[in-house]
């Protein structure tokens, strides 16, 4: 029944092209629609429901990262329709879910609003690239295009590093190889390290959040190779800062060395 009910939640929801379908114990099954939340004129959820909704498209890795941290992300595909980012976490002892929609289309610089220099950056042999800004600021849908337009354009051998997998790049110009953390490789700093000796051209790294990653990138960087990657910080002096504060006072010089030879720009 579980199976179901989720399959008719999302149809619902890209009928009515909603943003996110958010599922918690209490409340109806509600849409985000136009940035306004839109409850839908149904049952209120159980504890069993959201639980049952839970299991019926989580992988297993992900339930037992759940019951031990209390959180999991992962990527769903709805047949072929669409791709979901799926988030679940408890919440006052009780099993929420939100399942936020990723466009099945690439979009192009032009739509996303990316500058000129954007080209530029996918053009160049090596460096470090990051894009910045809180959860939902557009920083993977950026990095997506970004990717894409390589792709299309150059004969590359990309890898990409993500958690979950959000868009699929099929191969076109480029040989794409997409890693999920968890599935694929256990980790972000683990799978950066294997990259190295799988002959890249260029690298995406989802999310650089400690220091292993961190100094990792920065040596993919400056040995050659074009590394992309994001950073929940609000700008570009903060952003610096942030890579710089992560490693020990002894090395910060070092690595504001390598950073003023190697970092392209900051998005």
């Amino acid at each position: 029944m579980a199976t179901l009910q989720i399959d008719r939640l999302l149809e619902t929801a890209l009928r009515r092209s909603a943003s996110d379908l958010h599922l918690a114990v209490g409340k109806p099954p509600t849409l985000r629609m136009g940035g306004r939340m839109r409850e839908l004129q149904t049952k209120v959820l159980e504890p069993e429901d959201t639980v049952g909704l839970m299991k019926s498209i989580t992988p297993e890795r992900i339930q037992q990262e759940y019951e031990e941290t209390g959180s999991g992300d992962f990527g769903f595909a709805f047949g072929t329709e669409a791709r979901f980012r799926v988030a679940v976490f408890k919440q006052s002892g009780f099993c929420s879910m939100v399942l936020r929609r990723i466009p099945n289309k690439l979009l192009s610089f032009e739509q996303i609003g990316l500058p000129k220099m954007a080209e530029q950056i996918c053009r160049r042999p090596r460096g470090l690239f990051l894009v910045t800004g809180p959860t939902g600021s557009g920083k993977t849908t950026t990095l997506a295009a970004m990717i894409n337009y390589i792709n299309e354009n150059f004969e590359r051998h990309i890898i990409t590093m993500e958690d979950p997998v959000e868009y699929r790049h099929p191969h076109k110009k480029s040989i794409v190889v997409q890693r999920e953390i968890g599935t694929d490789v256990p980790n972000f700093s683990e799978a950066l390290r294997r990259a190295l000796r799988q002959d890249p051209d260029v690298m995406l790294v989802g999310e650089m959040r400690d220091l292993p990653t961190i100094s990792a990138a920065i040596t993919a960087a400056e040995t050659g190779h074009l590394v992309f990657g994001t950073l929940h910080t609000s700008g570009a002096g903060s952003t610096i800062n942030r890579l710089i504060d992560a490693f020990p006072t002894d090395q910060q010089e070092q690595v504001r060395v390598q950073l003023s030879g190697n970092l392209i720009a900051v998005l």
